[in-house]
């Protein structure tokens, strides 16, 4: 793929036929991770790791394809989507185990095991995931105007190295600082950061491909030159 893209402008109002794909992709990984995988620690091969991990990553990586290919102020639109679909979710599931089970019905604890979470690591969720894609999105136009749309991968694995370990330090302190041993709670941070980039270097081959058709097929390749980088600016269309 020639990585030597003709900037566009990011106020263009031009219809994009395949964003809406991509920032469904975006929300649908997002809510699947925070509600169904961070509650279970496994363990695979003596490697201790939240499982969560196996695919919140993927949210990462439609978080760089659309910084790459529609830029900056359109992913931040999609940050704050996912953000409030996050909210949404967390405080329906709350809702619904609130209510008190009918006579008759027992599976309130197994439901209350698989969507049950704190307010804690609720509020930790949305933080965590609220300053770590930004960070994302930041880091990954920067780097794409600095080096002049060459070399992908380095502001993919990049970008995924800055926003990831801003949302893991962020997470797991807020969540489970006091409730884990340190040891735990570093343990299980540092090495659900290092498979989280993992996954963003194996997956390379995929990215490259997706933003080659993406890039392709809608005729817009972004460089945030002049940026407003806020992430509570106003929201493009």
């Amino acid at each position: 793929m020639n990585e030597q893209a003709i900037p566009v402008s990011i106020t263009t109002n031009q219809p994009y036929k395949y964003f809406s794909y991509v920032m469904v992709g975006f929300v649908t990984v997002l809510l699947c991770s925070n509600l169904i995988g961070p509650a279970k620690i496994a363990e695979v091969a003596g490697y201790t790791f939240g499982a969560g991990v196996l695919f919140f990553p993927f949210s990462y990586i439609f978080g760089d394809v659309l910084t790459e290919v529609y830029g900056y102020a359109r992913a931040r639109r999609v940050v704050w989507t996912g953000f409030a679909a996050l909210a949404f979710a967390t405080i329906m599931s709350q809702v619904v185990l609130a209510f008190p089970p009918a006579p008759g019905w027992a599976d309130q604890a197994a439901l209350q095991t698989v969507f049950g979470t704190t307010w804690r690591i609720a509020l930790a969720s949305l933080i965590a995931f609220w300053a770590g894609e930004f960070v994302n999105a930041y880091v990954m136009a920067k780097i794409k105007v600095w080096m002049t749309g060459r070399l992908l991968f380095v502001r993919t694995i990049g970008s995924t190295i800055a926003g990831q370990g801003v949302d893991s330090l962020l997470f797991y302190s807020i969540a489970f600082y006091g409730l884990w041993s340190n040891e735990l709670l570093l343990t299980v941070m540092v090495s659900n950061y290092l498979l989280k980039v993992l996954w963003e270097a194996l997956m390379t081959p995929f990215t490259y491909k997706l933003v080659g058709f993406l890039k392709r097929h809608e005729h817009i390749d972004v460089y945030d030159t002049q940026t407003n980088f806020n992430p509570f600016a106003k929201v493009s269309k």
